[in-house]
């Protein structure tokens, strides 16, 4: 069988023999005239003449060092029958007999008949030599050891004590490679990646199958350095030339997280039988699936092969490995398959519940929209690393987002509260502020939206929801302010107070908490309604404006547009049932009129309480997602009031619920449903209701508590 030799940049496999542990190992010589090319298809096999390489900034031929200078031209030709006998040192020889190292011995003697084909090995190579040297087997001693340093200074002390002493050559050129080798290990450690490839291009006798260690870290080297090709091709070398079974499947394992998937399937494609008649890399293949599994997390773009898919599956099954079960959730998670990849991670989590499987399963629950598994699964290990502080900082902004609003139990909400502090996250720090608001807290809303704020001062969607909350709660100079610096900055700051049903009740932005945001502009509309303030809009009409119908007119003869003007014009001077009337007129319009007259008609019935007929003016034309939500929230709210009224408390919770997948439960209607529960005497529902809106600090949520427990005890007596 051919060998191969490597000489792109400096690599030449010249040599017949190699440092192996502290000595040489026998190595077939390799012909002069065979080559492999390793980049730019420069050489081919058979061409007699190596290519040149790049060498520390310059062009060199790379050739086999010298080892002994008896033979720095190879075995003598057989006809030359007038040359004298080599000169062979048997130095190293008779050291390795006189320690009875017998597997040194015979590398030696394969050595030197492999330079001296001529030469005879000694009789008996295991009998001490006669004219013995101490001081000179002492330094072979060292050497053997691997001491260089120590060598070098022995050879030195010699030399000052006994001029004209000169080293055997042959330890000179063993003791140059084996500091060669050092310095290429120690260079590969420290990830000098060009220092390697330099010192193996001056050091051809280090790459061979002798020291397959060193032939992995020129090939690494060769990777990091952006030379696939020359990698791939040193990988080869190895598989191509050395027999060890244990070697080559570890350079198929060397070379899996460094060479791409095309080039492992061409060294893949040197693979043997074994006695069983199995592929001696079947166990190498397992890991190539699941390092491209890994690719796949890396790189969510990357198309791995559905065989690869498969086989990590089979082995997460037959094995057990929760690393399986990870690298499989994480590739389903990245391609944003939540569902398998929860499949995946709950495996993992199950057989061992660590912070990567949380982290992951966390992840798939957030993408199904289920915040508060994930904040809960999430929460023991929240203080990890920065990863997964962050996934579970965005459990919980989700969790906080929900809408309709979830209900939080106070001792989730106080762990929240908590982690968002500590961690001065502003994007969860805003969505508690939205919550709170949510809740009606909204001085508590305004400190976390100031806290965002402080913590990120460019953060917009903080900035309008603490205006917002400063003029809800009465600080109309401290929302003034915050208009004032961002003015120019934002569309919709500086609208706050400005109560307008048509555009601001319903916010203008988008992403984080936009839902929240618009149900905070549409709390502060309704909650503005006829209260008086000079500045209040309705339909871009202001109070002062409204005087133009402070009298009785027939609204029939007016235009449709006319007619909408003088209904809203109505609802600002809270005449409800006349503002129906303009409205109906206003119906007979078209596009965004007739959609305005229907939208002003059905809050109209409503604030006059005929919540049924709101229900049929909105129908009368299509409404916009926020208004038919706005309205059905408000009908629904009225009908579980009637209801309640009336003694038909199923059909108030069943309005509750309907209402709750609209819009998140205000405190309120939760203490209205807290009291439906106990009119059913389903008392621990009740119980929880209250509790929950007691947390908000109710005082309606803690007076329910004590109406339970009272009918409790009367039911127990």
């Amino acid at each position: 069988m051919k060998l191969f030799m490597l000489t792109a940049a400096g690599i030449g496999l010249l040599g017949a023999v190699a440092l192996h542990g502290g000595y040489f190992d026998m190595v077939p010589p390799i012909p002069s005239d065979v080559q492999i090319a390793t980049g730019g298809g420069q050489s081919q096999a058979g061409y007699s003449q190596p290519p040149t390489v790049a060498q520390a900034g310059r062009s060199a031929t790379t050739t086999a060092p010298t080892t002994n200078s008896a033979s720095t031209t190879g075995p003598p030709a057989a006809n030359s029958a007038a040359t004298p006998p080599p000169q062979v040192d048997e130095t190293a020889l008779r050291y390795f007999a006189s320690k009875g190292d017998t597997r040194r011995l015979e590398a030696e003697i394969a050595r030197l008949k492999a330079l001296y084909p001529q030469w005879t090995p000694p009789e008996n190579p295991l009998a001490p030599s006669q004219a013995g040297d101490p001081r000179l087997d002492q330094i072979w001693k060292l050497y053997s050891e691997g001491k260089l340093a120590e060598v070098r200074k022995a050879i030195a002390d010699r030399q000052a004590a006994q001029p004209g002493w000169q080293a055997p050559p042959d330890l000179l050129a063993r003791l140059a490679v084996a500091e060669a080798r050092e310095q290429l290990v120690n260079a590969s450690d420290l990830k000098q990646y060009d220092t390697v490839i330099r010192i193996g291009s001056a050091n051809s006798s280090l790459l061979t199958c002798g020291d397959v260690d060193v032939l992995w870290r020129v090939a690494e080297a060769f990777a990091q350095t952006d030379r696939k090709d020359r990698a791939r091709d040193a990988y080869l070398y190895v598989l191509n030339n050395c027999k060890k079974p244990e070697e080559r499947v570890a350079t198929i394992q060397k070379a899996l997280p460094l060479l791409s998937r095309a080039d492992l399937d061409q060294l893949l494609a040197t693979e043997q039988k074994t006695a069983d008649g199995k592929g001696e890399f079947a166990s190498v293949r397992n890991d190539i699936a699941r390092q491209s599994l890994a690719n796949g997390d890396a790189d969510p773009k990357l198309i791995v092969a559905p065989t690869d898919i498969a086989t990590v599956q089979t082995l997460a099954d037959q094995d057990g490995l929760s690393s399986d079960d990870l690298l499989l959730g994480w590739y389903f998670v990245r391609r944003e398959n939540p569902k398998e990849a929860e499949n995946w991670f709950r495996k993992a989590h199950d057989k061992e519940n660590t912070a990567a499987a949380s982290q992951g399963l966390a992840l798939a629950l957030i993408q199904q929209e289920r915040s508060a598994d994930a904040e809960d699964i999430l929460y023991p290990w929240r203080d990890t690393n920065d990863d997964t502080r962050r996934v579970y900082l965005a459990a919980v902004a989700n969790l906080l987002a929900v809408t309709p609003q979830a209900p939080i139990s106070p001792d989730v909400l106080q762990r929240m509260v908590q982690a968002i502090y500590a961690a001065k996250d502003a994007a969860a720090a805003q969505q508690l502020g939205w919550y709170a608001d949510g809740l009606n807290q909204s001085q508590t809303a305004a400190q976390w939206f100031k806290l965002a704020l402080d913590w990120k001062p460019d953060d917009e969607p903080s900035a309008y929801g603490l205006a917002l909350t400063l003029w809800k709660t009465g600080d109309k100079a401290g929302a003034r302010a915050i208009q004032a610096a961002w003015a120019g900055r934002s569309e919709r700051i500086p609208t706050v107070g400005e109560r307008s049903i048509e555009t601001s009740a319903f916010g203008k932005g988008a992403g984080t908490g936009a839902r929240a945001r618009q149900r905070a502009s549409r709390e502060q509309a309704t909650n503005q309604t006829g209260t008086g303030q000079d500045n209040v809009r309705v339909g871009g009409m202001t109070k002062q404006q409204a005087r133009g119908c402070s009298s009785t007119l027939d609204p029939t003869g007016l235009a449709p547009a006319r007619a909408l003007t003088r209904g809203w014009c109505l609802m600002g001077a809270n005449r409800p049932m006349e503002a129906v009337a303009a409205f109906e007129v206003a119906l007979h319009g078209t596009g965004k009129t007739r959609a305005d007259a229907a939208y002003g008609q059905s809050l109209a019935y409503l604030r006059a309480g005929l919540s049924d007929m709101a229900a049929v003016a909105a129908s009368k034309a299509p409404q916009d997602a926020d208004r038919s939500a706005q309205l059905k929230t408000a009908l629904l709210e009225d009908q579980a009031n009637s209801a309640f009224d009336q003694g038909r408390y199923v059909e108030t919770i069943m309005a509750l619920d309907e209402r709750s997948r609209i819009a998140p439960e205000r405190t309120g209607l939760m203490v209205l449903r807290g009291y439906a529960y106990l009119k059913l005497r389903r008392f621990a529902d009740a119980e929880q209701v209250f509790r929950a809106a007691a947390g908000t600090g109710s005082r309606e949520a803690l007076k329910g508590l004590n109406d339970v427990k009272t009918a409790r005890e009367a039911k127990i007596q």
